[in-house]
């Protein structure tokens, strides 16, 4: 076996005094090699005894959380151990150049041939690790670029970046619609999200057609509808006293409702811990876009936290946390038993076929419903939405206004009970 070392570290640059590039040094006989991972950390977040930085931080101007930092170093650990098991099996020792070539093709799972002659579809690999890597992508948004290469495999195994002119695009959003009956509006989805790729494709030199530029397929679209609780359902909710056979929604109805007061994805109260909570604020970096924001917690925020702050859970957690699927299952249920049964019409299109479909809300009840009642309860009660905003981490205007348009709905509705009092 190949004796070998390896450290992570932040290098220090002269008059900087606040962060540095994260590298990796590998060691082995009289040989060094280093490594850049392209991420900039900063010094009072790093941990040397662990190598890694520290849980719940975030780094460099686009405040890359800790986590995706740390999964990129554990990434690099195992590509060194795989390359240095690899020259062992061989029985060699290898030279630094060896080693470099041995560990980036492990590193980026990349195979030993140059961009040049790369295909469509391998290329998709290379845009999702260095967009994922630059831009610290969501898991949500690595499964988007995974099933946009499983479609374009199956709408073509072969495809190239000729086949997507005007006409072979127009062939895959019809694949798409035939093949999974899509609605249109993840149809729309999908084609922005591969002319998201086809944009950074042209960009390294790869694709010459340009087509995808002006492409914009005309289909009947309705606005997406919000799903909330109004303040009589969120009090509803709130003080409901579950049965005993039951007991086990009254968790999911605390973190639920706690969103609902707070304005947080669910993700980040996934990831609150009770240190995140000082002098009734929270302060966190949000997990999606890495924003750090400040919620001042009120009465129901409050009471929520305080069943909690004697119990003990994973990670230092703040609250009872399952995962987002079982959570979804479980607030449908959660509706249902405390009676959130206002009908609800949702309307869509595939292709030119428009569908109607009315249930109860409960059954349309997601983790996200909880940060949808807080805009729109807060907008109702007056709340400027630029204190809204502060409070979420929307840094644009747009996306409050289908927020104010479903209050601004209701408010119509309201002043109108002043005209049943008449006579």
């Amino acid at each position: 076996m190949i004796k070998w070392y390896h450290i992570f570290l932040v290098d220090r640059e002269k008059g900087n005094e606040k962060d540095g590039k994260l590298r990796l040094r590998i060691r082995w006989g009289d040989n060094i090699v280093a490594f850049n991972l392209g991420f900039r950390v900063e010094f009072a977040k790093w941990s040397k005894e662990t190598q890694r930085c520290k849980n719940g931080t975030s780094h460099g101007k686009d405040k890359i959380s800790a986590s995706v930092i740390n999964r990129e170093i554990n990434r690099y650990e195992e590509a060194a151990e795989e390359a240095f098991n690899s020259f062992s099996l061989q029985g060699i020792s290898p030279s630094k150049d060896d080693l470099k070539a041995k560990f980036l093709n492990i590193a980026r799972g990349i195979e030993l041939q140059t961009d040049k002659d790369k295909k469509l579809l391998e290329l998709i690999d290379d845009f999702s690790r260095e967009m994922g890597m630059r831009n610290g992508w969501s898991m949500g948004t690595y499964a988007n670029i995974r099933t946009l290469k499983k479609h374009l495999e199956e709408f073509n195994p072969n495809i190239t970046f000729i086949d997507l002119d005007e006409k072979g695009l127009l062939e895959y959003t019809l694949f798409l619609q035939n093949e999974y009956r899509q609605r249109n509006n993840t149809t729309l989805k999908q084609i922005k999200i591969l002319k998201w790729f086809l944009r950074w494709a042209t960009k390294k030199g790869h694709n010459k057609t340009n087509d995808f530029l002006t492409f914009t397929p005309k289909l009947k679209v309705t606005d997406r509808k919000i799903i909330f609780l109004d303040w009589d359902e969120l009090m509803k909710v709130f003080y409901f006293t579950f049965p005993a056979r039951k007991q086990y929604l009254e968790r999911v109805r605390d973190v639920f409702c706690f969103c609902c007061f707070t304005g947080l994805r669910y993700s980040d109260v996934a990831n609150l811990k009770k240190s995140d909570i000082n002098n009734n604020v929270i302060n966190i970096t949000t997990i999606k876009t890495h924003d750090m924001i400040t919620i001042e917690l009120n009465d129901y925020s409050k009471a929520i936290l305080s069943k909690y702050v004697d119990a003990e859970f994973e990670n230092e957690s703040a609250l009872p946390i399952i995962s987002n699927q079982r959570m979804n299952d479980y607030l449908k249920e959660m509706g249902e038993t405390c009676g959130i049964n206002a009908t609800v019409t949702m309307t869509y299109y595939k292709g030119g076929k428009r569908y109607d479909e009315t249930c109860p809300k409960f059954k349309l009840l997601t983790t996200h419903c909880g940060r949808r009642t807080f805009i729109c309860n807060a907008l109702m009660l007056g709340i400027q939405p630029e204190i809204i905003m502060k409070w979420t981490g929307h840094s644009d205007y747009k996306a409050m206004k289908p927020y104010i348009a479903v209050t601004d709905k209701e408010k119509r509705k309201a002043m109108d009970l002043f005209n049943k009092k008449k006579g």
